[in-house]
């Protein structure tokens, strides 16, 4: 399927004013952002190293030979950046909190200049009228906390971490969220490797899991002993899963990704127990059976709402990929130690993708959130949706505008398929949606990809020493739809 840039049938570039009398009173639109990949700054202020600031540098992890020792330079330009939110008109910014700015060892008393520049963005937010919306962990793992999440004490530390930056800005942040996307942390991070830290464990990642997953609910018993004003919520990455065909293996396959990717988190953050495995993974999935009940009454904390990120389905066939099938970068080690899952992730060809690869397939959405109405019912609290969005392959014109019609059409498709799920006769309907919320501000340094993949609804010339910011008619077309409500 074509990945063009070009315009849609649908035209919602000229929408504008319809999409925004569609938008429901108190339901919020707001764009994210993440601290690793936008702030730069990597030796200014006291920072200290993440995990990813050493992966970055070795040979061969990032497909353009990047890093984000500077990125967008978001630590320098913060008062542009504040600029453009007030412009842009959204009502909340998801923004991450760099842990190793606030304390460069993981533990210890907090940075006095690292609460200086946030300091200065929650004044910039408010003063322009944004609510702010701040995660406290964005993969962004302090080096120097020895074995990160998969030692146990990474997760007391959180909790340390999450109750300091509660008694500093917990009378500024309307938003809180814990952790983001702890599935991808896991899977990339800790089970394949293809991301920081580049451990390699397959089933052995679990733990790295577990440890995540504690360390939100000490955060969020943390958060609430600082007496923080604001809402506190959790985002993980939701993929609806089908098999690849009616075979038992298959079957088998999609049910263990659904654990993996989504059940695992979901379950015991909403219902205090971890999902049973597939009967065929009971013994290399046996710690989800054999986890202290302590630790699941500390995982399972009240929350005010609960993060959504959507970005494709999942098709799932049984027995790892082909080696010319396996994309990203090889995990740390030699070549011998290359690992697999006994699933892989089949294309879904009656899709059209994103330049990123991902499926556009809006209708997912509304089957992800009817899926958590179903499977967590009363216990289920509000929705925001915290992240949604598409690389394109965006190109200035020779006048120096950046055109994205294709991502026009992919924002208003997902929010208005997000919309009409929740309505009344929707797929999801009972579902209390809240908001939603774009990736990205910004177009950023994007992990492995580097700087390949562009997400912003601003342009950012990373060729240019100034990183000039352009905004793209998407930028526009949202000051449009979010005037008109």
């Amino acid at each position: 399927m074509s990945n063009s840039n070009t315009p849609a049938a649908r035209a919602w570039e000229h929408r504008a004013g319809e999409l925004g009398d569609r938008l429901p009173d108190g339901f919020t639109v707001g764009v994210a952002t993440s601290a690793f990949q936008i702030e730069g700054g990597a030796r200014e202020g006291g920072r200290g190293e993440s995990t990813w600031d050493p992966f970055t540098a070795a040979a061969g992890r990032i497909r353009d030979g990047s890093n984000a020792s500077v990125s967008t330079d978001h630590f320098n330009r913060l008062d542009e950046d504040v600029t453009l939110l007030r412009e842009l008109g959204i009502d909340h910014y998801r923004f991450s909190l760099a842990w190793a700015r606030l304390q460069p060892d993981g533990r210890g008393a907090l940075s006095r200049a690292g609460t200086a520049f946030y300091d200065r963005l929650l004044d910039g937010l408010l003063s322009a009228g944004i609510s702010p919306m701040a995660t406290l962990f964005h993969w962004d793992t302090p080096l120097r906390l020895r074995g990160g999440w998969l030692n146990r004490d990474t997760a007391m530390r959180f909790g340390d971490y999450a109750h300091q930056v509660g008694e500093v800005f917990g009378d500024r942040i309307d938003s809180w969220l814990t952790l983001n996307d702890p599935a991808t942390v896991t899977l990339n991070g800790y089970a394949l490797g293809t991301d920081a830290p580049g451990e390699a464990r397959l089933f052995g990642a679990l733990p790295a899991a577990h440890h995540q997953l504690l360390g939100h609910g000490l955060a969020v018993q943390g958060l609430r002993a600082a007496d923080v004003r604001g809402r506190i919520g959790i985002a993980n990455v939701h993929s609806p899963v089908q098999a690849a065909s009616g075979r038992e293996a298959d079957e088998v396959a999609a049910a263990l990704f659904d654990v993996l990717h989504n059940r695992l988190y979901a379950d015991a953050v909403l219902l205090g127990r971890y999902p049973e495995p597939p009967e065929p993974y009971q013994v290399p999935l046996r710690m989800l059976l054999e986890t202290e009940p302590d630790d699941l009454r500390t995982i399972h904390q009240p929350l005010d709402f609960y993060g959504l990120n959507y970005f494709q389905p999942s098709r799932i066939t049984a027995g790892p990929a082909a080696p010319k099938t396996l994309t990203g970068p090889p995990p740390v080690g030699p070549p011998e130690k290359v690992v697999a899952f006994p699933f892989h992730v089949t294309a879904m060809r009656e899709f059209p993708v994103t330049n990123a690869g991902t499926a556009i397939a809006p209708e997912y959405l509304g089957v992800a959130l009817a899926e958590l109405r179903d499977r967590y019912a009363e216990h289920l609290p509000p929705v925001c949706i915290t992240a949604g969005g598409a690389s394109f392959p965006d190109v200035a014109d020779k006048w120096g505008a950046v055109h994205d019609p294709a991502r026009i059409d992919y924002l208003a498709e997902h929010l208005t398929t997000a919309l009409a799920a929740v309505a009344p006769g929707g797929i999801a309907e009972g579902v209390t949606l809240q908001g939603y919320t774009i990736w990205s501000l910004l177009d950023s340094f994007e992990w492995t990809a580097g700087y390949t993949q562009r997400f912003g609804l601003v342009h950012v010339d990373f060729q240019d020493g100034t990183r000039t910011r352009t905004p793209k008619s998407s930028y526009r077309w949202l000051q449009r739809v979010l005037s008109a409500r």
